[in-house]
Protein backbone atom coordinates (compact mmCIF):
# COMPACT_ATOMS: atom_id res chain seq x y z
CA UNK A 1 0.00 0.00 0.00
CA UNK A 2 1.31 3.50 -0.88
CA UNK A 3 2.20 5.36 2.29
CA UNK A 4 0.98 8.31 3.05
CA UNK A 5 1.91 11.84 4.39
CA UNK A 6 -0.92 13.25 6.60
CA UNK A 7 -1.10 15.78 8.99
CA UNK A 8 -3.98 14.31 12.12
CA UNK A 9 -4.62 15.22 15.64
CA UNK A 10 -5.45 12.23 17.57
CA UNK A 11 -8.34 12.47 20.41
CA UNK A 12 -8.46 11.85 23.72
CA UNK A 13 -8.95 8.15 25.32
CA UNK A 14 -12.57 7.47 25.86
CA UNK A 15 -15.02 4.74 26.13
CA UNK A 16 -15.13 2.48 23.17
CA UNK A 17 -18.24 2.21 20.99
CA UNK A 18 -17.84 -1.32 20.10
CA UNK A 19 -16.39 -3.05 23.05
CA UNK A 20 -17.38 -1.60 26.74
CA UNK A 21 -14.24 -2.74 28.35
CA UNK A 22 -11.92 -1.10 25.89
CA UNK A 23 -11.01 2.91 25.49
CA UNK A 24 -10.67 4.59 22.08
CA UNK A 25 -8.56 6.67 20.22
CA UNK A 26 -8.81 7.89 16.77
CA UNK A 27 -6.64 9.86 14.15
CA UNK A 28 -8.70 12.49 12.30
CA UNK A 29 -7.43 13.77 9.08
CA UNK A 30 -6.28 17.66 9.66
CA UNK A 31 -4.95 18.12 5.55
CA UNK A 32 -7.92 20.01 4.28
CA UNK A 33 -6.03 19.18 0.80
CA UNK A 34 -7.36 15.70 1.59
CA UNK A 35 -11.03 16.20 2.00
CA UNK A 36 -11.81 15.71 -2.14
CA UNK A 37 -13.13 12.63 -4.18
CA UNK A 38 -9.34 11.34 -4.80
CA UNK A 39 -8.02 12.24 -0.79
CA UNK A 40 -11.13 10.27 0.16
CA UNK A 41 -10.96 6.85 -1.88
CA UNK A 42 -7.19 7.09 -1.24
CA UNK A 43 -8.34 7.14 2.31
CA UNK A 44 -10.86 4.65 2.68
CA UNK A 45 -8.13 1.91 1.38
CA UNK A 46 -5.70 3.11 4.41
CA UNK A 47 -8.11 2.37 6.79
CA UNK A 48 -10.41 5.47 6.58
CA UNK A 49 -13.63 6.42 6.69
CA UNK A 50 -16.11 9.09 6.77
CA UNK A 51 -18.19 10.93 9.79
CA UNK A 52 -19.91 14.44 8.95
CA UNK A 53 -16.87 16.30 7.72
CA UNK A 54 -14.16 14.19 9.41
CA UNK A 55 -12.14 10.91 7.94
CA UNK A 56 -10.63 9.18 10.44
CA UNK A 57 -9.51 6.14 11.67
CA UNK A 58 -8.65 3.86 15.02
CA UNK A 59 -5.79 4.32 17.09
CA UNK A 60 -6.10 2.81 20.09
CA UNK A 61 -3.11 1.82 21.76
CA UNK A 62 -4.23 -1.13 23.06
CA UNK A 63 -6.66 -2.79 20.88
CA UNK A 64 -6.31 -3.81 16.88
CA UNK A 65 -10.17 -5.21 17.14
CA UNK A 66 -11.56 -2.63 14.55
CA UNK A 67 -10.52 -3.92 10.64
CA UNK A 68 -11.93 -2.34 7.60
CA UNK A 69 -13.65 -4.67 5.73
CA UNK A 70 -14.33 -4.36 1.94
CA UNK A 71 -16.39 -6.50 -0.75
CA UNK A 72 -14.60 -6.91 -4.38
CA UNK A 73 -18.20 -6.01 -6.45
CA UNK A 74 -17.16 -8.24 -9.11
CA UNK A 75 -16.29 -11.73 -6.75
CA UNK A 76 -19.52 -11.24 -4.46
CA UNK A 77 -21.23 -14.41 -4.29
CA UNK A 78 -24.95 -14.61 -1.89
CA UNK A 79 -25.20 -16.85 0.35
CA UNK A 80 -28.32 -19.28 0.35
CA UNK A 81 -29.66 -16.64 3.09
CA UNK A 82 -28.95 -13.47 1.19
CA UNK A 83 -30.65 -14.83 -1.54
CA UNK A 84 -33.94 -15.59 0.50
CA UNK A 85 -33.53 -12.33 1.55
CA UNK A 86 -33.44 -10.52 -1.17
CA UNK A 87 -36.54 -13.02 -2.59
CA UNK A 88 -38.08 -11.58 1.08
CA UNK A 89 -37.59 -7.74 -0.73
CA UNK A 90 -38.50 -8.22 -4.06
CA UNK A 91 -41.86 -6.33 -3.84
CA UNK A 92 -39.29 -3.11 -1.94
CA UNK A 93 -38.70 -0.55 -4.11
CA UNK A 94 -35.81 1.44 -4.92
CA UNK A 95 -34.78 4.84 -5.40
CA UNK A 96 -31.67 7.06 -5.36
CA UNK A 97 -31.32 10.63 -4.02
CA UNK A 98 -28.42 12.62 -4.18
CA UNK A 99 -29.89 15.26 -1.17
CA UNK A 100 -31.13 15.04 1.78
CA UNK A 101 -35.46 14.37 2.29
CA UNK A 102 -37.16 15.91 5.85
CA UNK A 103 -38.64 12.23 5.93
CA UNK A 104 -35.06 10.78 6.73
CA UNK A 105 -34.98 12.39 10.01
CA UNK A 106 -38.09 10.94 11.15
CA UNK A 107 -37.40 7.57 10.24
CA UNK A 108 -33.45 7.59 11.68
CA UNK A 109 -35.19 8.77 15.02
CA UNK A 110 -37.44 6.01 15.20
CA UNK A 111 -34.79 3.76 14.48
CA UNK A 112 -32.21 5.00 16.80
CA UNK A 113 -34.70 4.93 19.34
CA UNK A 114 -35.73 1.28 18.76
CA UNK A 115 -32.42 -0.18 18.10
CA UNK A 116 -30.60 1.73 19.45
CA UNK A 117 -31.27 3.54 22.51
CA UNK A 118 -28.13 1.75 24.64
CA UNK A 119 -25.87 3.39 22.76
CA UNK A 120 -24.08 6.65 22.48
CA UNK A 121 -26.49 8.06 19.27
CA UNK A 122 -29.93 8.25 21.48
CA UNK A 123 -31.34 10.29 21.65
CA UNK A 124 -30.83 11.51 18.12
CA UNK A 125 -31.24 14.90 17.69
CA UNK A 126 -31.34 16.91 14.07
CA UNK A 127 -27.91 18.23 14.91
CA UNK A 128 -26.53 14.97 15.29
CA UNK A 129 -27.80 13.47 12.33
CA UNK A 130 -26.99 16.05 10.16
CA UNK A 131 -22.75 16.28 11.87
CA UNK A 132 -22.76 12.54 11.31
CA UNK A 133 -24.13 11.87 7.84
CA UNK A 134 -24.01 15.07 5.77
CA UNK A 135 -20.94 17.05 4.63
CA UNK A 136 -20.25 20.27 3.38
CA UNK A 137 -17.14 18.57 1.04
CA UNK A 138 -18.47 15.08 -0.26
CA UNK A 139 -22.35 15.08 -1.07
CA UNK A 140 -23.61 11.62 0.03
CA UNK A 141 -26.27 9.45 -1.72
CA UNK A 142 -29.34 8.39 -0.10
CA UNK A 143 -30.88 4.93 -1.19
CA UNK A 144 -34.58 4.72 -0.54
CA UNK A 145 -36.53 1.88 0.24
CA UNK A 146 -40.30 2.02 -0.57
CA UNK A 147 -42.93 -0.15 0.26
CA UNK A 148 -46.74 0.36 -0.96
CA UNK A 149 -46.06 4.09 -1.15
CA UNK A 150 -44.04 4.18 2.47
CA UNK A 151 -40.26 5.13 3.03
CA UNK A 152 -39.29 2.07 4.90
CA UNK A 153 -35.74 2.20 4.91
CA UNK A 154 -32.48 4.91 3.90
CA UNK A 155 -28.48 3.68 3.14
CA UNK A 156 -26.59 6.80 3.04
CA UNK A 157 -23.34 6.07 1.00
CA UNK A 158 -21.05 7.88 -0.55
CA UNK A 159 -19.74 7.35 -4.24
CA UNK A 160 -16.52 7.67 -5.12
CA UNK A 161 -14.50 6.73 -8.65
CA UNK A 162 -13.70 3.22 -7.96
CA UNK A 163 -15.89 2.40 -5.37
CA UNK A 164 -18.72 2.78 -2.54
CA UNK A 165 -18.80 3.56 0.98
CA UNK A 166 -21.66 2.14 2.81
CA UNK A 167 -21.85 5.02 5.45
CA UNK A 168 -24.75 4.25 7.34
CA UNK A 169 -28.71 2.51 7.38
CA UNK A 170 -31.44 3.14 9.41
CA UNK A 171 -35.13 1.57 8.58
CA UNK A 172 -38.49 1.06 9.92
CA UNK A 173 -38.04 -1.35 12.85
CA UNK A 174 -40.93 -3.22 12.80
CA UNK A 175 -40.34 -4.61 9.47
CA UNK A 176 -36.87 -6.38 11.11
CA UNK A 177 -38.52 -9.43 9.95
CA UNK A 178 -37.59 -8.14 6.55
CA UNK A 179 -33.39 -8.03 7.15
CA UNK A 180 -33.10 -4.75 5.62
CA UNK A 181 -30.18 -3.84 7.00
CA UNK A 182 -28.83 -6.79 4.74
CA UNK A 183 -30.90 -5.94 2.37
CA UNK A 184 -28.99 -2.60 2.21
CA UNK A 185 -25.94 -3.72 1.44
CA UNK A 186 -27.32 -6.13 -1.44
CA UNK A 187 -28.96 -3.45 -3.09
CA UNK A 188 -25.30 -1.52 -2.78
CA UNK A 189 -23.58 -4.26 -3.98
CA UNK A 190 -25.97 -4.50 -7.32
CA UNK A 191 -25.92 -0.78 -7.66
CA UNK A 192 -22.00 -1.04 -7.44
CA UNK A 193 -22.07 -3.92 -9.41
CA UNK A 194 -23.84 -1.89 -12.38
CA UNK A 195 -21.37 1.06 -12.22
CA UNK A 196 -18.75 -1.34 -12.97
CA UNK A 197 -17.20 -0.29 -9.67
CA UNK A 198 -14.43 -2.10 -7.88
CA UNK A 199 -15.34 -1.87 -4.08
CA UNK A 200 -17.89 -1.82 -1.57
CA UNK A 201 -16.41 -0.25 1.90
CA UNK A 202 -18.29 -1.53 4.93
CA UNK A 203 -16.45 0.32 7.85
CA UNK A 204 -14.92 -1.28 10.36
CA UNK A 205 -15.47 -5.14 11.54
CA UNK A 206 -15.45 -6.04 15.30
CA UNK A 207 -15.65 -9.66 15.65
CA UNK A 208 -16.59 -9.51 19.69
CA UNK A 209 -19.50 -7.15 18.68
CA UNK A 210 -22.07 -9.30 17.72
CA UNK A 211 -23.70 -5.62 16.60
CA UNK A 212 -20.71 -6.01 13.81
CA UNK A 213 -21.05 -9.58 13.00
CA UNK A 214 -23.18 -9.19 9.83
CA UNK A 215 -20.86 -7.92 7.58
CA UNK A 216 -18.67 -10.73 7.75
CA UNK A 217 -21.18 -12.73 6.16
CA UNK A 218 -20.29 -10.92 2.80
CA UNK A 219 -18.17 -13.22 0.97
CA UNK A 220 -15.83 -13.21 -0.20
CA UNK A 221 -14.18 -9.90 1.40
CA UNK A 222 -11.03 -8.28 2.10
CA UNK A 223 -9.97 -7.25 5.20
CA UNK A 224 -6.80 -4.31 6.68
CA UNK A 225 -4.53 -5.97 8.77
CA UNK A 226 -1.64 -4.38 9.80
CA UNK A 227 -1.88 -2.17 6.47
CA UNK A 228 -2.63 -5.20 3.73
CA UNK A 229 -5.81 -6.08 2.72
CA UNK A 230 -5.99 -10.02 3.40
CA UNK A 231 -8.52 -12.02 1.09
CA UNK A 232 -11.44 -13.55 3.34
CA UNK A 233 -13.02 -16.91 1.30
CA UNK A 234 -14.79 -18.92 3.73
Amino acid sequence: MKALNLKVGVTPAHNCSYLPHQQEQLLVVLDKEQLTCVGYEQLLSAGFRRSGNDLYRPHCQHCQACESLRIPVANFKPSRSQKRIQRLNRDVEIKISQSDKPGYFSLYQTYIGERHRDGTMFPPSRRQYECFLLSEWHAASFIEFWLAEQLIGVAVTDRLSHAMSALYTFFEPSLAHRSLGTFAILSQLALAKQAQLSWLYLGYQVDECAKMNYKQHFKPHQRLRAGTWLDIKD
